[in-house]
């Protein structure tokens, strides 16, 4: 059903949603953003799943943009551009939004979208001693449309840090400034994850759904309107010439 996906669903409830692109590190390509938005659409509609775990094989949990995608979107015209934005912007609404518990399974290194993508989980579990970056500034670009997600969970005093920096930084890092919500060991993680299903499952689904639509509400302004700044944002610096010289040099390198 999917090319860039995989998604499995187990006896007891709960949907694996596997990011299965290892060879270009789970990068974020436009059929992968609609294929997830897919998944998640399904997943949350289901009223047997309790449970899901976003995860991704290979050595990376997820680079970024995908350089293909990248390419394709410094050749369109504003309105295009804006289109391309939408295209994550959606998915990362849908998987934020999700009416199930969204765990997080970081075994590898993630960077721009893919910091976005643990951003909108409710719990995210990540080996000790990864690696993490919001790299975008390097090209001349800034972290806008991931910036509703990421700063919903990261502390102006961490976010000062690495927001505009493009400096990488480590799980620890990572989990005081709230991107990580356990750091462990990779004979820990399927014990950790199996405990957190567990106490799930223990819940009620209905108010499980309704508590969390609760809090998104408490926490966010008009979210049409966020999105559709950043993503105006985003567009602004994909036209500067700043941005347009080192996306070149980046790409022929």
């Amino acid at each position: 059903m999917y090319e860039t996906i995989n998604l499995v669903k187990n006896s007891t409830g709960v949907a694996i949603l596997t990011l299965s692109r290892p060879e270009k590190h789970n990068a974020l390509s436009e059929k992968m953003m609609h294929e997830i938005t897919n998944a998640i659409k399904i997943i949350g509609a289901d009223e047997t799943v309790r449970a899901v775990v976003l995860q991704a094989t290979g050595k990376s949990f997820c680079a970024g943009a995908d350089l293909n995608w990248m390419r394709e979107q410094a050749e369109l015209d504003r309105a295009g551009k804006i289109e391309g934005a939408t295209v994550l912007a959606t998915m990362l609404a849908e998987l934020n939004k999700l009416p199930k518990p969204l765990i997080g399974r970081v075994e590898g290194n993630a960077f721009g979208g893919g910091i976005g993508m643990m951003a909108v989980c409710d719990v995210v579990f990540a080996l000790h001693n990864l690696k993490f970056a919001l790299t975008e500034t390097k090209l001349g670009l800034i972290p806008a449309t991931i910036s509703p997600f990421v700063l919903g969970k990261v502390p102006q005093a961490f976010s000062r840090q690495i927001f505009f920096s493009s400096k990488v930084f480590g799980t620890a890092f990572a989990q005081q400034a709230g991107l990580v919500s356990v750091s462990c060991s990779s004979d820990e993680m399927d014990r950790l994850i199996d405990d957190e299903i567990n106490v799930i499952l223990k819940t009620a689904p209905q108010a499980v759904a309704k508590a969390k639509r609760l809090l998104l509400d408490l926490q966010s302004g008009d979210e049409t309107e966020r999105i559709t700044t950043t993503i105006n944002a985003l567009a602004d610096c994909w036209e500067s010439d700043e941005a347009q010289t080192l996306i070149a040099k980046f790409l022929e390198g």
